[in-house]
């Protein structure tokens, strides 16, 4: 079975009008937030081996506070390509894991994010189906799984959904 963890990351700000959207830094909020989700993926043993991020300062900010309270050591690739990707681009990433890998995070940006997991998700609580394709906030989490041993075969309602939570929520 595969465990996709799909996060959004988490609160960035806008403050300084003269940063690129790629070198915004996470807010306040968002500094509160991802440790919080980190907690709750911690005591759900929510514990990737691979992650695949985009390599935007408030992804790669996002990381750092969930590793900071995961711990563990899973093999991390921040990778530029996954910054403006679409919700295609990001499965034909997953597509190409290792299937020696049987749990991996991926931290992006919405709309991809949420239009990913609403694309995987064949199953699940129907009231957190109806929230995450309403909303995926930032710093939200989606936990999918499938049965299949490839990441290969994930397509469009491949996947059941274990969780949607949402930093509110905690």
């Amino acid at each position: 079975m595969k465990t996709l963890y799909l996060l959004r990351h988490a609160k960035s700000s806008w403050d300084d009008p003269s940063l690129r959207d790629f070198d915004r830094p996470l807010a306040p909020r968002g500094r509160l937030a991802a440790p919080e989700v980190a907690r709750h993926m911690q005591e759900q043993e929510y514990l990737p081996q691979v992650v695949l991020s985009s390599a935007s300062r408030r992804t790669r900010e996002t990381w750092s506070l969930v590793s900071s309270v995961l711990g563990g050591e899973p093999e991390v690739r921040f990778q530029r390509s996954l910054y403006m990707a679409d919700a295609a681009d990001m499965l034909m990433e997953i597509h190409v894991q290792t299937n020696a890998t049987e749990r991996l995070l991926m931290i992006g940006h919405n709309p991809s994010m949420e239009e990913l997991a609403v694309y995987l998700a064949g199953s699940g609580d129907a009231d957190a189906l109806r929230s995450m394709s309403r909303k995926f906030p930032t710093a939200a989490l989606a936990v999918l799984e499938h049965r299949g041993d490839r990441w290969s075969e994930l397509t469009r309602g491949s996947c059941h959904l274990v969780e949607f939570v949402r930093p509110k929520d905690l």
